[in-house]
């Protein structure tokens, strides 16, 4: 199996290739190529013990401290967005995408014209891009798999059943670290406090999209794309525990849920041996010592960002980038201290209800160049609305 990885030095990247490190004492599983961004050390380390044969910064500013890395090796070293974009066109068996943010739709889309499985754990592509990916997969008959546990979580409930007999999908989620926080505690929230995830370790970006729950927002557009389902069978459950991944309720009121430990090693095995599922030595539950589980409703109040995913929910799919590239910005203005953690959601719907961008509702992208103008415009907007 040739495999690639896209955003090998992230969370979900590291996580894949301890599974890959696992798997591949049983079956030859070769990696052709990693990408990473400014963790260049251990890009390096990857690429040496997996053998690569290529490997891209997305970072040009590392490219001589690459090449000077790997001097020794019989190694491809590139960098920047050209070079991951041409490494995204190489024909491999399965392709990992794990580019955290807008950067990682372009390869995803190359990808899937190029190669025979992509896992997706860069929620943006179909969030951006939604119709545009899921037309792809289908036009070069590409298999695509979701990573994002909640997703991937779906994706097993509904195997075996017909999509037809969906009444709805809720996705769980933890609640982040405000789950108890008042509004007013949550306008003085530091960027540290809402980086301490009560139950998952993920980086400082997705981190901080899941104390705002803009993360639980995109995977709600996901979800509307991967399963082509409507705004009304889309819901939210808080579930503190993270064992409960989704959930499916079906038109006679059965409802399957799965279930695992909070790590995502589970679901990318399960999509780098899909169909089949394969022995691993992952942990499992032990349900005695967990002892219950517990749900409570979300509340939009605190959590705006739910609320505004019903707006681009009900859209023609052209708010996705609106949406994302909006909280892109908003998160990188508080990552800076020149926003505080409320402020987040009000910016994204102050872009969101600007009479430039509501026209945008009934629009739906039909190439990556019409995404990429869209989010270059409200990136500009984003950068220069005053709260």
């Amino acid at each position: 199996m040739k495999v690639i990885i896209f955003g090998a030095t992230g969370s979900i990247g590291q996580s894949a290739l301890k599974v890959i490190r696992e798997q591949r004492k049983q079956e030859d599983i070769q990696i052709i190529a990693i990408t990473g961004n400014n963790n260049v050390e251990q890009l390096c380390r990857d690429a040496i013990e997996f053998n690569v044969e290529r490997v891209v910064t997305a970072n040009d500013e590392h490219l001589s401290q690459l090449r000077h890395n790997l001097a020794s090796y019989e190694i491809k070293v590139l960098s920047g967005s050209e070079a991951i974009l041409e490494t995204a066109q190489i024909e491999a068996d399965w392709v990992l995408s794990a580019i955290i943010g807008y950067n990682g739709v372009p390869p995803t889309l190359e990808a899937i014209r190029n190669s025979k499985t992509v896992a997706i754990a860069n929620k943006e592509s179909l969030v951006c891009a939604g119709k545009i990916i899921m037309d792809m997969a289908e036009k070069f008959h590409t298999t695509i798999l979701p990573v994002d546990s909640e997703h991937n979580a779906i994706f097993q409930c509904l195997n075996g059943e017909s999509i037809k007999t969906v009444r709805k999908v809720t996705l769980t989620a933890s609640g982040g670290p405000f789950r108890n926080w008042t509004l007013e505690e949550m306008k003085k929230a530091t960027l540290l406090e809402a980086l301490a995830h009560p139950t998952w370790s993920m980086g400082k970006r997705i981190s901080i999209d899941s104390a705002t729950m803009f993360n639980k927002a995109l995977e709600l557009i996901e979800a509307k794309y991967f399963f082509h389902l409507k705004t009304d069978q889309l819901d939210v459950i808080i579930h503190p525990e993270s064992i409960i991944h989704s959930m499916v309720n079906f038109s006679d009121n059965s409802t399957i849920a799965q279930l695992g430990p909070h790590d995502m090693k589970h679901a990318i095995a399960y999509t780098l041996n899909y169909p089949n599922r394969k022995a691993t030595t992952l942990d499992e539950i032990d349900f005695a010592a967990q002892g219950k589980l517990t749900f409570e409703a979300p509340d939009y109040d605190r959590f705006p960002a739910l609320r505004l995913a019903q707006v681009v929910l009900k859209s023609e799919g052209g708010l996705g980038a609106v949406f994302n590239a909006a909280k892109e910005v908003a998160l990188d203005r508080f990552i800076s201290g020149e926003i505080g953690f409320l402020d987040m959601s009000s910016l994204v719907e102050e872009v969101l209800m600007l009479p430039e961008i509501i026209g945008l509702e009934h629009k739906s992208p039909v190439s990556l160049n019409e995404v990429s103008e869209v989010n270059d415009l409200v990136r500009r907007i984003a950068k220069e609305t005053r709260l």
